[in-house]
């Protein structure tokens, strides 16, 4: 595990970046899901599939061993589901971007869904140190009906800490096609100068702020209905709908705030959009 990136930069030592990249495919087969092929370069792990619901639904905790991404490391990760899998996806903690006093460093996902398949990555969220430069880019390719569920939480800064998000910046960008259609795309890149992070308009100088989305062929008046009575307790949230997709946002103080409010979404709209109810992933409680 590298050293501390604060200590690593007092002490002016210099560490060698990680390339990490992860390929995940889940099959299908009668009533079972599992994880037909798995490979990886550096740290960026699986260690083993999960059956929580049983057999229907193959769960993997993505790990990333050194516990932060520093300066110059870049992650790539490649899921794809084949035709009726139900794949679900999570982290064990918090992705934590640590400082870097130049260049930065970048995450790429890929996610490919063939019909009748869903795809669930439900991550534990992000924190962007002060001083990172982070750069996150997704692209989600879902085949006739296939599924897909998912959200992203960013802290700007070590709030438990009282650190502000002074210096850095963090880039994110989201693309998700349907029949090689893009029926999704999303830009967003704040530097910490910008006022953007103090607007109204903006981020209102609330330093977590999330997306949930929800991507089905048919998203009805009553998912939309029950999705808006589920209420952030410890922030702003709100749910919008856009065709084949329904939008969480989350803007406050909290990333548990953000993320009790995404799990909440997920529990209430899961059963309508798969057909089956939410189990929370035992990572989360550990």
């Amino acid at each position: 595990m590298p050293p501390d990136a604060d200590a690593v930069e007092r002490s002016g030592a210099r560490v060698a970046s990680w390339r990490a990249r992860l390929a995940l495919r889940f099959a299908h087969d009668g009533e079972r899901s599992w994880l037909a092929e798995r490979r990886h370069e550096g740290p960026l792990v699986v260690q083993k599939a999960l059956y929580p619901e049983g057999p229907a639904v193959c769960q993997a905790i993505v790990v990333h061993p050194p516990g932060g991404i520093a300066n110059g490391d870049a992650l790539d990760l490649a899921i794809a589901a084949d035709q009726r899998a139900h794949a679900q996806l999570t982290t064990p903690g918090a992705a934590k971007w640590y400082r870097c006093a130049r260049g930065g460093a970048s995450q790429t996902m890929r996610i490919d869904a063939k019909a009748g398949a869903v795809v669930e990555w439900l991550p534990q969220g992000t924190i962007v140190f002060d001083g990172a430069r982070a750069s996150l880019a997704t692209r989600v390719d879902l085949a006739g009906d296939a599924t897909f569920i998912g959200w992203e939480i960013v802290c700007l800064g070590r709030v438990a800490a009282g650190e502000r998000f002074a210096s850095g910046g963090f880039a994110q960008r989201t693309d998700v096609y349907r029949e090689r259609a893009l029926i999704w795309s999303e830009r967003m890149r704040l530097e910490a100068s910008s006022r953007l992070l103090q607007s109204r308009a903006g981020l209102n100088a609330k330093p977590v702020f999330g997306t949930f989305v929800a991507f089905t062929r048919n998203i009805d008046d009553r998912m939309l209905e029950v999705a808006r009575r589920t209420l952030a307790c410890d922030g702003d949230g709100v749910v919008s709908r856009l065709p084949g997709v329904l939008v969480g946002r989350f803007v406050g103080a909290s990333s548990e705030g953000a993320f009790r409010y995404f799990v909440a979404l997920w529990e209430a709209l899961r059963p309508l959009i798969v057909g089956r109810s939410a189990v929370a992933p035992r990572i989360w409680s550990t």
